[in-house]
């Protein structure tokens, strides 16, 4: 039930605390005779003061710059008290207080969000995806020290405005060791990334609105050119000098011929390949990222890579430590770099 019947705000200045004419001004908040005062970080010349208006007097360009702040200042508080009101919660002066300071309990920090996001994604997401994550908050932490000047921002104080100078800021942005700036399709995942931070934080109510609610993320199309037969084959013949390359090779090529991923790739085992009903060998196994069941055929250029490989050391020893990969939780790839 509301109980608050009366509310004021007070500007007032200490004219005795004044060095060279110049002091503090502050503003009182008054709910039901109860006083709060906030300093507004603002000087006033107590020459130009006027008590009874709370504004500064004349028409320079300093007076008119105080008082266009107050009024920005009184106007917020007005709006922080109407809120509050409209909400039907009970109204303190040191309530309106934190709120219009950004302090109260319920404003949280976009670096707390970022800290709640890499906890709740620990155990849920791919080790690409939990890098990529890191990536960007890099680059979010990068924007706040280099253009903002700050290491932190209340999430109430996210806009449209600050979405779209992190895209300028990253369109901009020169990565170490790159010879030019990211992409458009880059800078975009980079976005999608933040908004799906910003967006948990939505549900969980830590803001009151979605500063995406406008924005909206544009890719570029990009037509990626596919290895030809030939070309395939080329590379599966092409004599490299390194033995380590030769492997490199192999897992690409291997990966070209059953679609799996280097990272799902890395982690088979010969665990991993069973008979199936047709006599014929297939791999079945997990996709990390999504955890989807995957059956996959061996093709004979498959084999010709397993067998290859077969009596490679660290297959042989992959090949007693499999058997115990279920009771110890450890894998050793079929084919290893």
């Amino acid at each position: 039930m509301q109980t608050t019947k009366t509310f004021s705000i007070l500007f007032w200045i200490h004219s005795s605390r004044a060095k060279e004419n110049l002091t503090k001004v502050y503003v009182r908040i008054t709910v039901n005779g109860k006083r709060a005062n906030v300093s507004l970080k603002c000087m006033a010349d107590i020459r130009y003061w006027d008590s009874k208006k709370q504004r500064a007097k004349g028409t320079n360009k300093q007076s008119k710059n105080l008082n266009s702040y107050l009024d920005q200042a009184h106007s917020q508080l007005i709006q922080i008290y109407q809120e509050l009101r409209f909400k039907n919660e009970l109204i303190t002066a040191d309530l309106i207080k934190a709120k219009f300071l950004g302090e109260d309990s319920n404003s949280k920090s976009l670096q707390e969000i970022l800290a709640y996001h890499n906890q709740k994604t620990e155990n849920t997401h791919a080790s690409g995806s939990i890098r990529n994550f890191a990536v960007t908050e890099k680059y979010i932490n990068k924007f706040l020290n280099q253009k903002l000047k700050t290491s932190d921002i209340f999430l109430n104080k996210l806009n449209y405005k600050f979405i779209s100078d992190f895209e300028n800021f990253l369109m901009r942005y020169y990565p170490k060791g790159h010879p030019r700036a990211m992409s458009h399709n880059t800078v975009m995942k980079h976005i999608q990334r933040l908004r799906k931070i910003v967006t948990l934080a939505y549900h969980l109510e830590w803001i009151d609105k979605d500063p995406f609610i406008r924005w909206k993320t544009t890719f570029e199309k990009t037509n990626r050119e596919f290895l030809s037969a030939n070309e395939l084959s080329n590379l599966e013949t092409y004599n490299l000098r390194l033995d380590r390359l030769n492997r490199v090779r192999d897992l690409f090529v291997f990966s070209c011929y059953t679609g799996i991923s280097y990272a799902d790739m890395i982690k088979l085992t010969p665990l991993n390949i069973s008979i199936g009903i047709n006599g014929e060998k297939w791999i079945l196994t997990k996709r990390q990222k999504t955890k989807t069941p995957i059956k996959i055929p061996i093709l004979e250029k498959d084999q010709d890579i397993l067998n290859k490989y077969e009596e490679y050391p660290i297959t042989q020893i992959g090949y007693y430590v499999s058997i115990c990969a279920t009771k110890y939780g450890c894998t050793v790839p079929v084919i290893t770099v």
